[in-house]
């Protein structure tokens, strides 16, 4: 079933996470929130990233998730010790310039609140707030052109209490899916990859996110939809992705501009799905 979605307005400066994320979903809060609507049970996010619908819910109950290590200590740090973390930017703030950003790029510290820190200062100070690693892991983006380690927007204290709410841990998509029941409300954000691979977002993940791993996601939510639970996706408008989810599905159509490419030919605006058990 093919609908369209109307044109979406920003959401709230409010609501906007505390990370840049590529592929992020800033854009669409307004329209999704809309569709979810009220939570009678827990809220569901296994690729948790920017976390700009967990931030725009606040939701009572949450389960948040992603693979990403480095981000996930990020989020529970905040959610512990953010002070800490704030101290830690404050230094990083001061201190910040060409040689400082790679010395902190090739720093291995301990410790949640540093890691964390560390974690957030590469973010803001990085080329367009991309996180790409190597082969090996380590986080390779070079410096951008933006000084500013702490905004005076940012409020950790009130991200620690939204973060309140939330059980997060670092797991493949599949376990937190697996844990959702009647009532639970499930948000996914995968990366973009289509059948033969052919999408550029995917080199950027560690560990790659193949086709069978969009089929085994599929298959994850039709599961959870037949318990109860209600499902929403966005992912690559393809004719692959609208094959994989039209028989269980509803899929919607919306559009979004990109300021995230190294060619300048290459940004612009492109359409992508939105795929909801319910509408």
């Amino acid at each position: 079933m093919l609908h369209s979605v109307p044109s979406i307005a920003e959401p709230d400066e409010a609501a906007l996470p505390f990370l840049k994320w590529a592929g992020g979903k800033r854009w669409l809060t307004e329209e999704l929130c809309q569709l979810i609507g009220p939570i009678n049970g827990r809220y569901i996010e296994p690729f948790l990233g920017g976390g700009a619908v967990f931030f725009a819910l606040k939701p009572a109950q949450a389960q948040l998730s992603d693979v990403n290590t480095e981000l996930i200590n990020t989020y529970r740090a905040i959610q512990a010790q953010y002070r800490a973390v704030e101290r830690h930017l404050i230094t990083h703030q001061l201190l910040h310039s060409k040689e400082y950003y790679y010395q902190i790029r090739a720093d291995k510290p301990t410790g949640m609140a540093k890691r964390a820190a560390r974690f957030i200062y590469l973010n803001r100070t990085c080329w367009n707030g991309l996180y790409r690693v190597n082969l090996s892991g380590a986080f390779n983006v070079p410096i951008g052109t933006k000084n500013t380690v702490i905004s005076a927007d940012d409020d950790f204290e009130k991200l620690s209490q939204i973060l309140g709410c939330a059980q997060i841990s670092a797991n493949d998509f599949e376990h937190s899916i697996e844990s959702a029941g009647f009532g639970d409300v499930i948000f996914c954000d995968p990366p973009y990859t289509v059948r033969h691979n052919n999408n550029g977002f995917i080199k950027y993940n560690e560990d790659l996110f193949l086709w069978r791993d969009q089929i085994r996601l599929r298959d994850c939510l039709v599961r959870a939809k037949e318990r109860g639970s209600r499902i929403f996706v966005t992912n690559a408008d393809h004719d692959s992705i609208r094959e994989l989810y039209s028989e269980h599905f509803h899929i919607l159509d919306c559009e979004r501009f990109s300021p995230i490419g190294g060619q300048h030919a290459k940004r612009g605006k492109y359409s992508e799905l939105l795929i909801c058990s319910h509408l």
